[in-house]
């Protein structure tokens, strides 16, 4: 044993036996150990014995019972040496005189030498480490030893640091916090300095450095105002009035109010404030070792309006703990702890306008044993408080870019307004009788399809209302709300869906009577939606549909089988795909005359394009900042007149009579 403490296991009934610890010195000559027998005690020496019974096992535990520190001048009750206790001890299950089990401890352990000093009740204060740095030396990595090219540390002596004098880690890992960095006036870091240089570089003190990514004065700093906590205004001068769609919802202690959330990486972070108007649906793993509470629901919330809006919980039992336990490891029986924690909150926040009115808390509760790993589920829904039906809250009058489209059915005054407007979202085979549906969301091109099993005997016209009928089950609404926050009872707040029926060719087209093709087959479904910004509200541009139009598109659809035809099936794709269609909130400029006539001079025409012959000069160019390409071209213009002037003949005679 290496610590001071260490367990085993007596197997078998360990009723009518006793236990005993003895100190067994080794003979010197022959290495052996002393014979032992059963007249020993629990104790001996600083060693304590204890057993703890079960059903078919007894758990012995044999503990050290005096004092690991080194011990400090004029102390006593301590190690004198690093090697503290190297001793040989037997531990003993005897039933009356008879000898049932011996097991023999050899015990080396060293002194505790983290530590030395009295301990001080105060607090260690860590300092920021954007300001100072928090090891002195980061490099010393091995305690005891001298690590190589490390030269700020201790271990070292100067005998050794003369092996690596000259190539020591520099920056911070090597110790230097405050390395001069190349625009330095005194840094002669850099090899080829140029002839400017002590005209354009930077005269600055070392400790005011960017090499941490912070200016600063000084060599230390702290921050007067925790990170964690923000003032409740936008602006100065400007109070705070309300929520916009994005800002953290703050707690009556001016805080953010947190609630676990998965960050972009995968894994979930515990304090992750909660944003207004943003759902989340959140599952994260932990155990029972490091599970963590989340923020009291005591907690009041601000509303918004400098109120504070109290938490309504409700609590619950998980009755099936399958879907939300995983079991990692058996543990013994003896050995295992459970508590009761948090298996899932949801989170339903009633809003109006730009305060929120109301909070409800669901918590579910269970039994979490060490040895589990348990996935907690954290759920945020934000709900208007003027809706019946848990319609969804956008924090904005438009569409935002990937969220669901509102559709409704044809009459709106009726009770069951509700609809829906879904692409395939194929599952197995790719068959349709197999596919599920997705909404369409708004802003995001898609195209989905599945695939229609046809039998080479098919009636055309028995094809083409089946494949219209899979097509038009997409479609299960009649109208598309202009904005997210369309109401049911305004007719002007929708947009009718603009239906192209596809070709009935049962009469115009024929066959030929051969079977096994259908021409004129609907099985392509086009969805346009036609889109503009049409203002902005807080800054947020507004995005408002204009017009929905739904088109078919026919193919010829032929049996495809290989040298012999038998009687089985083909396969017919159908697919559906959506447009998101923007349209200019202004009309284009229209072109002039001279655009009109004289189309050699249209670049989105011609190969060779004479007005982008200045395009740097421009202000359409931006590879570069406008003042430096207005730079560059002064410049060359300069150097074309100067070559002109010195090329002309005028300027030879000039020169020649000036010699003379």
């Amino acid at each position: 044993m290496s610590g001071p403490r260490v367990n085993s296991f007596f197997l078998g009934s360990s009723s009518g036996v006793n236990f005993s610890i003895i100190l067994s010195p080794i003979e010197e000559e022959t290495g052996k150990l002393q014979l032992a027998n059963c007249s020993g005690s629990k104790r001996a020496g600083d060693w304590n014995l204890n057993v703890t019974p079960g059903m078919n096992a007894a758990k012995v535990t044999v503990s050290l019972t005096r004092n690991l520190q080194l011990c400090l001048p004029n102390a006593t009750d301590c190690c004198a040496a690093p090697l503290c206790v190297v001793e040989t001890l037997q531990v003993l299950a005897c039933r009356d005189s008879a000898m049932l089990a011996n097991l023999v401890i050899q015990a080396e352990i060293y002194a505790n030498s983290s530590f030395t000093g009295n301990v001080s009740e105060n607090a260690t204060i860590i300092p920021n480490q954007a300001f100072q740095p928090l090891g002195s030396c980061p490099c010393d990595l091995t305690a005891g030893a001298c690590d190589v090219r490390c030269c700020c540390d201790p271990e070292c002596t100067p005998d050794l640091k003369q092996l690596f004098n000259e190539s020591c880690f520099t920056g911070v890992f090597g110790g230097d916090v405050n390395p001069p960095f190349d625009q330095l006036c005194s840094s002669q870091s850099m090899e080829y300095i140029p002839d400017w240089f002590p005209f354009l570089c930077v005269q600055s003190s070392l400790n005011n450095t960017p090499f941490l990514g912070y200016f600063y004065h000084g060599s230390t700093s702290t921050l007067k105002v925790p990170s964690f906590k923000i003032p409740l205004q936008t602006s100065p001068g400007k109070l705070f009035t309300g929520y916009r769609q994005g800002d953290p919802i703050m707690t009556e202690e001016n805080e953010y109010f947190t609630i676990p959330q998965q960050s972009m990486a995968g894994q979930c972070v515990g304090n992750a404030p909660v944003a207004y108007l943003q759902n989340f649906d959140a599952k994260c793993l932990t155990n029972l070792a490091a599970y963590k509470e989340g923020l009291p629901h005591d907690v009041r919330v601000n509303s918004g309006t400098g109120d504070f809006v109290q938490q309504n919980v409700i609590y619950g039992t998980i009755a099936d703990v399958g879907k939300f336990i995983t079991e990692s490891e058996s543990l013994h029986p003896a050995e295992v702890l459970c508590r009761n924690v948090t298996f899932a909150e949801h989170y339903t926040f009633i809003c109006k306008d730009e305060k929120i009115e109301q909070i409800n808390v669901t918590v579910l509760l269970g039994s979490l044993c060490n040895g589990e790993i348990l996935t907690q589920r954290f759920t945020v829904k934000f709900q208007s408080l003027k809706s019946t039906n848990a319609e969804e809250l956008f924090g904005n009058p438009g569409y935002q870019v990937g969220k669901p489209l509102r559709a409704a059915n044809r009459n709106m005054n009726a009770s069951d307004t509700f609809g829906s407007l879904n692409i395939w979202q194929p599952a197995g085979r790719g068959l349709c009788t197999s596919a599920t549906y997705t909404p369409v969301l708004f802003g995001l091109n898609s195209l989905s399809g599945c695939i229609l099993e046809v039998g080479i005997n098919e009636d055309c016209s028995l094809l083409r209302g089946n494949v219209t009928e899979k097509l038009n089950s997409l479609i299960q609404a009649s109208h598309v709300g202009k904005r997210a926050n369309s109401r049911y009872s305004d007719q002007n707040d929708w947009v009718e869906i603009m239906r192209l029926n596809p070709l009935n060719s049962d009469t115009n087209v024929s066959t030929g009577n051969l079977k096994g093709i259908c021409p004129d087959i609907p099985a392509n479904l086009n969805i346009h939606i036609m889109f503009a910004d049409v203002g902005a509200v807080q800054g947020i541009p507004q995005q408002e549909i204009l017009a929905v139009q739904i088109s078919y598109s026919t193919v010829i659809w032929q049996f495809q089988c290989g040298l012999i035809c038998e009687n089985s099936v083909s396969f017919l794709p159908i697919t559906a795909s959506v447009q998101f269609i923007e349209v200019p909130a202004q009309p284009p400029i229209p072109m002039t005359r001279f655009q009109i006539n004289y189309t050699e001079f249209d670049c989105n025409q011609n190969d060779v394009c004479w007005p982008q012959l200045f395009y740097p000069l421009t202000r359409f160019y931006t590879g570069e900042p406008y003042s430096q390409c207005l730079a560059k071209g002064l410049v060359l213009a300069f150097l074309v007149l100067l070559a002109a002037i010195l090329s002309s003949p005028w300027f030879s005679k000039v020169w020649d009579s000036f010699l003379i």
